[in-house]
């Protein structure tokens, strides 16, 4: 008998670190639905992006999980996904699924239309005020063209952006909004297919606003300060003055980054009930035995650790993001601490519903971490931001370089905060040189030096690249 393929929902979140579930060790936020989620499925503890090519982190990030591609060969810093780039909802589609998206979709109009056969509530930006979000119905023809302008926030003091969409919807929040599209189709489907839903939300990305009854569950003086808080940074990232980081006043306070992350969990804590709430109508409609669940964020976010708000770094709170999976086949309560990148997931959902994974793709399935526990796909893991940064980690030891020549290296295992740089000692010599050695080469191995944004770097650090 021929296995009923599974449905899949992929819960995909904005700016969401690694650490803001409660069952995973944050005792300060409130995530009863995803709590549930962990209990029944299993969570990849160590799911990373490579990192960013531009300042939009989410934007490159969420390129590289609908194509399966790495960072230095997407299109345009993952703009467009090119039709060469077979996408993860094609490859479901070619196999028989009815595949619906709502939210945030930053990757081209041609590629959601060749990704998706059913849709709504579709924002094609980056980010939005969250009450007033300017959205399409879906466009079967694939064009959505220009409708309804929209005047969006200036980029200057001089200039206005304008926009364009179907409609907007005031007065509901964006995550209400694309669930409440998501729940419309679950609610009407009566179909013999399986169905690929992908539900992307704006939240938790800035500005932080909800409904007020989740930022009443936080306290700004009842929050706990990171630990590895800081005033400033003390290396140029070459990213201390972008957008993110003008969300907090210089240096940084105690109160305002306790400010930031008390509004930060109340948006969490808001999709989690939005989250909550998909869950209960799979339920309803007896979907959830045959359904694979997805929940993943799309890069982290400081939001005040290391004297940082954003995600312009290659720091643990910012390149490591939540992935859990749940459904049938998925093993319930437990904890996989291979290297991983969100990209592997377009392979991994592949292998599930059976799906030739296609030749342009190149994640890795995490099926076999799945079947086994200690299974690990990787040895290290290389990141890097823009023109700036780069860095590689094993999962105990990670080496951060910096254009102007800084180095970085920290013992994940005793300083899991990124507190204490140990490059200097003296017992870690042959350590860093060996660290050192894998950059380059894995640097090579990912086409960086070839790369715009590699080649800047590298041309900067003659002293690593010599190496090779």
């Amino acid at each position: 008998m021929k296995r009923q393929k599974p449905n899949i929902l992929f819960f995909f979140t904005d700016d969401q670190r690694f650490d803001t579930i409660h069952a995973l060790g944050n005792e300060q936020i409130h995530t009863p639905h995803l709590d549930s989620l962990v209990e029944r499925g299993t969570t990849f503890t160590h799911a990373h992006i490579p990192g960013g090519t531009c300042g939009a982190v989410c934007r490159p990030s969420r390129a590289m999980l609908h194509s399966g591609r790495t960072l230095f060969h997407l299109d345009r810093n993952g703009k467009d996904i090119p039709p060469n780039h077979t996408t993860l909802g094609e490859s479901l589609r070619e196999a028989g699924y009815t595949n619906f998206a709502t939210g945030k979709w930053h990757n081209g109009k041609s590629a959601f239309a060749r990704s998706f056969d059913s849709g709504d509530e579709i924002f094609f930006g980056g980010m939005n005020d969250h009450w007033n979000v300017p959205v399409y119905r879906f466009d079967p023809t694939g064009k959505y063209g220009k409708k309804c302008p929209y005047i969006a926030e200036p980029k200057s003091s001089n200039q206005r952006e304008i926009r364009h969409c179907d409609h907007i919807e005031p007065g509901k929040h964006s995550t209400d909004l694309f669930v409440d599209s998501a729940i419309d189709f679950l609610q009407q489907y009566e179909r013999s297919s399986p169905f690929f839903m992908y539900l992307s939300l704006m939240a938790p990305h800035d500005p932080r606003t909800m409904p007020e009854e989740f930022l009443r569950m936080y306290d700004p003086e009842e929050i706990n300060l990171p630990e590895n808080f800081a005033a400033q940074h003390p290396i140029d990232t070459g990213a201390l003055r972008i957008r993110d980081e003008l969300l907090a006043s210089f240096p940084r306070t105690v109160d305002e980054v306790k400010r930031h992350i008390a509004e930060y969990y109340a948006m969490i804590s808001h999709l989690d009930h939005a989250f909550g709430r998909v869950c209960s109508v799979l339920d309803k409609k007896g979907f959830t035995e045959n359904t694979i669940i997805v929940f993943a964020g799309d890069n982290g976010l400081a939001v005040g650790q290391h004297g940082l708000m954003g995600k312009q770094n290659l720091y643990d709170h910012s390149v490591r993001v939540p992935l859990v999976f749940g459904g049938p086949g998925i093993p319930e309560g437990k904890t996989q601490n291979s290297l991983v990148y969100l990209l592997d997931i377009f392979p991994t959902l592949c292998d599930f519903a059976c799906v030739d994974i296609p030749s342009s793709v190149e994640g890795k399935s995490l099926a076999p971490c799945l079947s086994d526990l200690n299974h690990d796909i990787r040895n290290n893991l290389y990141l890097a931001y823009a023109d700036s940064i780069r860095g590689i980690t094993d999962g105990r030891f990670k080496l951060i370089e910096y254009y102007g020549g800084d180095t970085q290296l920290f013992d994940l295992g005793k300083d899991p905060r990124e507190k204490f740089n140990i490059a200097e000692c003296e017992a870690e010599a042959t350590r860093l040189a060996g660290m050192r050695r894998e950059l380059v080469e894995m640097a090579d191995h990912y086409d960086d030096f070839t790369h715009p944004k590699g080649e800047k770097f590298w041309r900067k650090r003659q002293d690593l690249r010599a190496i090779y």
